[in-house]
């Protein structure tokens, strides 16, 4: 049985985001865990109206960020800017600055400014000429890239991959789902008379609730033997590394916290092993000449190891 008010911000996310209550869910972990999400998917598939659906939800500030190759790190985190009025230099702060961070396309822009969220995404705060600046309360980076076109892209580098709590994706609608899209945005979209139904400070201690989700000695033996045997797992060139371990079991914690339990079990770790490890794994050609997938190997491995 579903939290009550997790229910409610689900609920109200459903309102602009039709058939796709796992994803929400996903996302919704995300934030619970203060962790940040890489949505990977085709153009047209509600990755924008997703991230600003929750931020109406939860009534928090929220900016979107274009990325293109000729955008630089200041254009992220912000930085001093000289003032004829005092003679001296104001910290303008960037769109970083906010609750949650749509980092559209994020794959392309450089590396350089694409290192600019790293501690962004790490340690929530900005350093700049030996100062640092601390962002809001809640803080999550919601990055979004096209699988499709690789043209001009930069793909993102494995300690950049590695501080997304899960990279997910949307997927197509069925046809009656998309039906009731088509029509529900006739007049006006959802989105512009969506209410938020929390705020900030709830969210802030809705975290704080799901820390208190109980971890058994046995599921955590299961989580971190299944992240410890992507490093040995024949097909895998290399594996998650211990910060997988940490972020599958509080997306663990937040899953049951959403089903209304302050436990975890087998079955919330099995549920997100690919989407907090997919992204973080690695395959060997031979896996590939093979027709293997990230996810047909960690299932194979989440059903090949016991809960005990």
């Amino acid at each position: 049985m579903y939290n009550t008010e997790i229910k409610a911000l689900i609920d109200n996310v459903e309102k602009v985001i039709v058939g796709k209550t796992e994803v929400v869910k996903l996302l919704v972990v995300g934030i619970l865990t203060n962790g940040h999400i890489l949505i990977d998917d085709v153009p047209g598939m509600g990755k924008t109206m997703l991230s600003l659906a929750l931020a109406k939800s939860i009534n928090a500030d929220f900016k979107r960020i274009q990325f293109t190759p000729d955008l630089l790190p200041s254009d992220v985190t912000g930085g001093f800017v000289y003032s004829p009025k005092t003679g001296e230099f104001d910290f303008k702060k960037g769109p970083v600055f906010t609750n949650i961070l749509l980092a559209d396309e994020i794959n392309r822009t450089t590396p350089r400014t694409q290192s600019a969220l790293l501690e962004c995404m790490q340690e929530r705060s900005v350093s700049i000429d030996g100062k640092t600046f601390v962002l809001p309360k809640p803080f999550m980076v919601v990055g979004t890239q096209n699988p499709v076109e690789y043209q001009g892209t930069y793909p993102l580098p494995e300690a950049q991959l590695d501080r997304f709590l899960m990279k997910i994706n949307m997927g197509y609608l069925t046809l009656e789902e998309e039906k009731k899209v088509t029509i529900g945005q006739k007049v006006q979209h959802p989105i512009e008379t969506l209410q938020p139904v929390l705020n900030a400070e709830a969210v802030l201690s809705l975290q704080e609730q799901v820390k208190n989700v109980k971890v058994s000695p046995i599921i955590l033996n299961y989580i971190v033997t299944l992240v410890n045997s992507t490093r040995k797992k024949e097909g895998f060139r290399m594996g998650a590394s211990p910060r997988a371990s940490i972020a599958l079991m509080k997306a663990s914690c937040a899953w049951a916290f959403i089903d209304g339990r302050d436990y975890v079990i087998p079955e919330d770790v099995i549920t997100l092993a690919y989407w907090v490890l997919g992204h973080r794994v690695m395959l060997h050609p031979k896996a590939l000449v093979a027709e293997k997938t990230a996810a047909s190997l960690i299932s194979e491995l989440v059903h090949s190891i016991p809960v005990s």
